[in-house]
């Protein structure tokens, strides 16, 4: 399988309540070449988070003490930013929205393929450990943002945006192809203290249009009910 571009070994924290799974997963993972921890419950996943420093968990969310949905809340209420996989029996559209909403890379429900799984978890690390992200400069198509400079070019030409909006970019550059909801973007690119409404994220996504989509193709794509995506027009 392919690697996550990164030069130590990238760790990865299970937690569920059932110990046949952390069992089935660490022990695939550590085959996969991950160096492995397990937690059985939520107070003993954020003990081990702090402890550990994970590069992404993968999460249960019915767990005896604290549940899953609560462990990736306190997560980000403390700013930790490590990815979080959902792993779940718990298959309702609404337990997903919610899980992507709070902080959530991924929703995977059980029963499940550990193979898909881990496919799921390298996509992730990708995303979030991956050479584009280490040298500061990110690239989609023919937009290229440098995280150094704060500079921004689309087909060669320079782009000027201002701090949000370059800010929203980035994110979005972060994550390409995956549907980001409006209040996941609230909370990276406005923090968690941001007292507006979420019709700002509208409204940058907006002017953000009329800088990226004017110098080519639209790659700033609206998925009705969803949220937003960076990816290429179809077709």
């Amino acid at each position: 399988m392919e690697g996550t571009a990164v030069d130590e070994t990238t760790r990865i924290l299970v937690v569920d309540d059932e110990r046949s799974i952390t069992d089935l997963l660490t022990m695939a993972l550590r085959y996969e070449g991950f160096e492995t921890a397990a937690a059985h419950g939520g107070r003993e996943a954020l003990d081990l988070v702090a402890a550990f420093h994970p590069h992404l968990v993968v999460l249960d969310i019915m767990m005896p003490d604290l549940d899953g949905f609560e462990v990736a809340r306190r997560l980000r209420a403390e700013r930790d930013q490590v990815p979080i996989l959902f792993l779940t029996a718990r298959d309702g559209a609404e337990d997903k929205v919610r899980g992507l909403t709070i902080g959530g890379d991924d929703y995977v429900t059980k029963p499940f393929s550990v193979e898909e799984l881990v496919a799921r978890i390298r996509a992730i690390l990708r995303r979030t450990l991956g050479e584009q992200r280490d040298s500061g400069r990110l690239t989609f198509a023919d937009l290229e943002l440098d995280e150094d400079t704060h500079e921004v070019l689309r087909g060669g030409r320079a782009i000027d945006l201002t701090p949000t909006e370059f800010k929203l970019l980035h994110y979005l550059m972060l994550n390409p192809r995956r549907v980001l909801t409006k209040a996941q973007i609230m909370d990276r690119v406005w923090d968690y203290d941001f007292g507006g409404r979420a019709n700002v994220v509208e409204t940058y996504i907006s002017y953000l249009r009329k800088k990226v989509d004017a110098e080519g193709p639209p790659i700033i794509h609206t998925v009705r009910g969803v949220g937003y995506s960076l990816r290429l027009p179809r077709g």
